[in-house]
């Protein structure tokens, strides 16, 4: 989901910073409210560089990660995921790729974009306790089935505005490359999720988790 560096003109990697410090700062007193997400946050920044480096593939135009973000959303929340998505890609560029840094909030929203559309399209409802929905195999897999469409469709806009043009058919290999991720990631989440719904009630899981308000199938 990377977008390589010089694709993309500086005045629109600039309408990027801002829209990206602007939705940032817009969720920033939903955080500072709850002191237990600024640490999921931390863990979601940890997780998130983990996955990243553990696996990544050049494809096409760009690049296939094994992201995590539904794994993250659903164990650590809303607003962690939100940022974690953004701190891990700092501290990616910090430690291991500076040259990806000029593109830190291009390489954030393809990420955050998607994950709003997920969460207020269909993943806020599982934690309403006014609500019966259970998380089962099928809501994963939709789950990351919606978030990686986001994901390829917010990198082919990119694309769309770079100033090198790119094929097609360069894009839609890229786009067909998250089938395999949306084939993994849901066994990582589902065994994340029963694990911790299993330790719910211990004091760190409760602190560094988000999990009791969720319901497996």
């Amino acid at each position: 989901m990377h977008i390589e560096p010089g694709l993309v003109a500086p005045a629109k990697v600039l309408i990027a910073n801002v829209s990206a410090l602007g939705l940032l700062g817009f969720y920033a007193r939903g955080l500072v409210r709850q002191p237990a997400d600024l640490i999921r946050t931390l863990l979601a920044a940890l997780f998130f560089s983990v996955f990243m480096q553990g696996f990544h593939l050049s494809v096409g135009p760009s690049e296939l990660h094994f992201v995590g973000a539904m794994a993250m959303y659903l164990t650590l929340g809303f607003l962690p995921t939100l940022y974690g998505f953004a701190l891990g890609l700092l501290l990616q560029g910090l430690i291991f790729d500076p040259i990806d840094l000029p593109h830190l909030a291009v390489n954030s929203l393809s990420l955050i974009l998607p994950l709003l559309a997920v969460h207020y399209g269909l993943g806020r409802r599982l934690r309403d306790a006014a609500s019966d929905r259970r998380i089962g195999w099928a809501t994963i897999v939709k789950l990351d089935a919606a978030y990686y469409t986001g994901v390829t469709l917010m990198v082919g806009f990119w694309l769309a505005l770079a100033d090198v043009a790119t094929p097609f058919a360069a894009w839609a290999t890229f786009a067909a490359s998250y089938l395999a991720i949306v084939a993994i990631e849901p066994l990582v989440t589902y065994g994340a999720l029963r694990l911790l719904k299993r330790y719910e009630g211990q004091p760190l899981v409760a602190t560094c988790f988000s999990v009791g308000a969720l319901r497996l199938a």
